[in-house]
This record gives structure tokens, C-alpha cells and sequence, in this order.
């Protein structure tokens, strides 16, 4: 029987587990969307409005202007320092060139050991994974749809993955962990393993805006209030990985729960890029948001006088306090802001303590009014 491992709170393998994943777990791995555009309808797939069946680039949070917007990419990567990427859609190979020119360009600026992932149906343009190769990629996760994983010598990818077991690249499966389908992931699994493919990701089937439709009209719910993982999804994927342990197949198999990726990946690569980022005046918390004072008008050039006003009465320089154009609001430290809320309340202004987290779209998590 097969050693099974508990890596992190509900993340479980049998080894070897991807480099990718380790990397994902310390959170220094650039996630880049090269495209929302799939030729596979999935129906639980997860992607935003935002982005699902729309041709957009981002680097984590970030949003590309275009595909020659390399500034952010290579900005992002340096921000959470990065070791590696994972390249995700829609599917990649939709927009083949454009991921071959983004390898290239990311093996030449970080070198050759920096790791490279890929996220494919391999449905079109399978026949291109050799020019991807030829570029570094270093690792392709294949996408069969679920009526295929009892059959997989039938699926329409099973010659574009044997073309690719051909190459230097390490090949992987990677799916949902669907309630009620054990058996076809235990075939799927097993065939895998025969076909000498070098390991399977399950994830844990979540919930998002855009598929909850889909996944409520199929009869799943939610396993907690709290969380946005389908119930009986993990309970599936443990009972997997059992028998999977007991069959003694070769293969590494790691499951992913959603509160692995959001409490142990996002929160490591966030923590990474605060540490990149927070300004003087900025305080990163134990979960890497960061705090941080703000001031508020409805008034951009009272704003602006404001900000050399403070400067001057309290010898600031241009590290300790910032004035945010774009959002239009002075940023300080928090004591001192503090202390002189009053008197800026009666001026008009609004003063507020600023939880945001440290990532390119400044998502705000809380703001509670000062002075305290």
C-alpha cells in the first residue's frame, strides 16, 4: 500500500508531487491567465465574468492592457518573487503563439530553472505543444472532460498526450473531484498510471459567481456557509486517494482543497508581494493585508493643498505620506492620522483606517472611521 501524505490542512498526495505545486504552496507562482477563451464548456468551470469566454491577459490581479504589456508581467513576477508560472485560461492553446512568445519571454528574463506550467484541453491545437516545449515549458496539465474519464483511448486528446509524453516535458492530469464519480476518476487514474503520465491533480469542485447556475441545477450545495467548495467533493477525493493508495499505482496524486489554494497558496503569494510593495507608512498584517490611514475629499485641489500642508506641519517626507490621485485620498500613518481626525472631520474631510490587500487591484476588505 502506498504512503499517503497530509501536507498541509486539507491537502493531501501520494508522492512525487509536482514542482509546480510546491511552488504554488509557497506562493511563488505567477498565475497568468493567458486567455478567458476555451473551446471546452465545462460547467463547473470556475473562471469570473470577467474574464470566462473573453480574450484578457492578467498577471495574478493585474490586467494587461495587451499581449505586449510586458512591463506588468514582468513587474508582477518581481513584486511576489516569483520561481515560476503557471500559465492558465480558457485554454492557452487557443492563443498558442502568444504563449510561446510569454515562455520565452519569462525563461530569458528569470532563467532557465524558472519553473513553467501549463493548463490545457489539448481539444485544438494540440499539435503545437512541441513549439511550447521548444520554448522551456516544463510541465503540461491535461483537461479531459468527465465522459471521457471512464474511456480516455477514445478521448480526442489521448493522441495529442501520447505526441506529448514523447517530449521532456512532465505530462499531468488535472480535474475537479466530482461528487458520485469515483469510479470514472478511479479509471481515469488508473490509465494514467499505465500510460506512464507522471501524476494527477484533484481539485476540490468550487463554487463561483459565474457557474453556481450550472453546479444548483445539477443538485450540488455548498459543504459550508463558509466556504465556497461543493459538498462531498473532499470526502470523494479522500476515498479516492485511499484506494488509489491500496491499488499501489505509481502515479503521484495530490489533492487540492479550496482551502488549501485560498488559505495556504493565495496567502503565501500575498504575503510575498506585501513584503514587495507596503510604502513606510503602511503596516503588513500577520495575513498580508496592509493597513494604513486615508483621507478623503470630494475636492481633488483640497486634497492636493491638504497634502503639503501636513507635509509641512509635520515634517513628513514623500515616504511617509502619499497622494493617491486615482482614488483620490491622501495616505498616512494611522497613529498620527489619528490623532489630528478631528480636527480634519470639522474641515469636512473623511478619515478611515484602510484594510486593503496588497495585490494589483487594491480589493478593500474593511475601513472603520477615525478618530478611534
Amino acid at each position: 500500500m502506498r504512503e499517503i501524505i497530509q501536507w498541509f490542512n486539507q491537502s493531501t498526495y501520494i508522492p512525487p508531487l509536482s514542482p509546480a505545486c510546491e511552488m504554488c504552496a509557497q506562493g511563488s507562482k505567477l498565475v497568468l491567465l493567458i486567455t478567458g477563451v476555451c473551446p471546452s464548456k465545462c460547467f463547473y468551470c470556475p473562471l469570473s465574468f470577467e474574464k470566462g469566454g473573453n480574450d484578457c491577459i492578467f498577471a495574478d490581479e493585474w490586467k494587461l492592457d495587451d499581449e505586449n504589456d510586458i512591463e506588468k508581467l514582468i513587474c508582477e513576477a518581481k513584486y511576489i518573487n516569483a520561481n515560476g508560472a503557471g500559465i492558465t485560461g480558457g485554454d492557452p492553446l487557443i492563443v498558442w503563439k502568444r504563449t510561446k512568445k510569454y515562455i520565452t519571454l519569462l525563461k530569458d528574463t528569470f532563467g532557465s530553472d524558472f519553473h513553467i506550467h501549463l493548463y490545457t484541453s489539448g481539444v485544438k491545437n494540440g499539435e503545437y505543444i512541441i513549439d511550447l516545449v521548444s520554448a522551456g515549458l516544463d510541465e503540461i496539465r491535461f483537461h479531459p472532460i468527465p465522459k471521457h474519464w471512464n474511456h480516455m483511448d477514445k478521448s480526442p486528446i489521448f493522441t495529442v498526450i501520447k505526441k506529448a509524453l514523447r517530449t521532456d516535458t512532465d505530462i499531468a492530469i488535472e480535474i475537479p473531484v466530482i461528487p458520485k464519480m469515483n469510479k470514472e476518476i478511479l479509471s481515469l487514474l488508473e490509465w494514467a498510471n499505465n500510460l506512464g503520465i507522471k501524476w494527477v491533480n484533484l481539485n476540490e469542485l468550487e463554487y463561483s459567481e459565474r457557474n453556481s447556475n450550472s453546479l444548483n441545477s445539477k443538485g450540488y450545495t455548498l459543504k459550508e456557509d463558509i466556504s465556497a467548495a461543493v459538498k462531498w467533493s473532499q470526502e470523494s477525493a479522500y476515498e479516492i486517494l485511499k484506494i488509489s493508495a491500496e491499488r499501489g499505482f505509481d502515479i503521484g496524486i495530490h489533492y487540492c482543497s479550496c482551502s488549501f489554494k485560498d488559505g495556504i497558496q493565495l496567502a503565501n503569494r500575498i504575503k510575498r508581494r506585501a513584503k514587495s510593495i507596503a510604502k513606510n507608512y503602511e503596516i503588513i498584517t500577520p495575513e498580508g493585508t496592509l493597513l494604513k490611514g486615508v483621507i478623503y475629499s470630494k475636492e481633488k485641489n483640497s486634497l492636493i493643498m491638504l497634502s503639503e500642508s501636513l507635509k509641512h506641519e509635520h515634517n513628513l517626507s514623500d515616504k511617509q505620506i502619499f497622494l493617491n490621485i486615482k482614488k483620490e485620498r491622501i495616505e498616512m500613518e494611522i497613529l498620527l492620522l489619528n490623532k489630528i481626525a478631528p480636527i480634519l472631520t470639522k474641515l469636512g474631510m473623511q478619515c478611515y483606517m484602510i484594510e486593503e490587500y496588497p495585490t494589483a487591484d487594491e480589493l478593500e476588505v474593511e475601513r472603520i472611521p477615525l478618530p478611534i
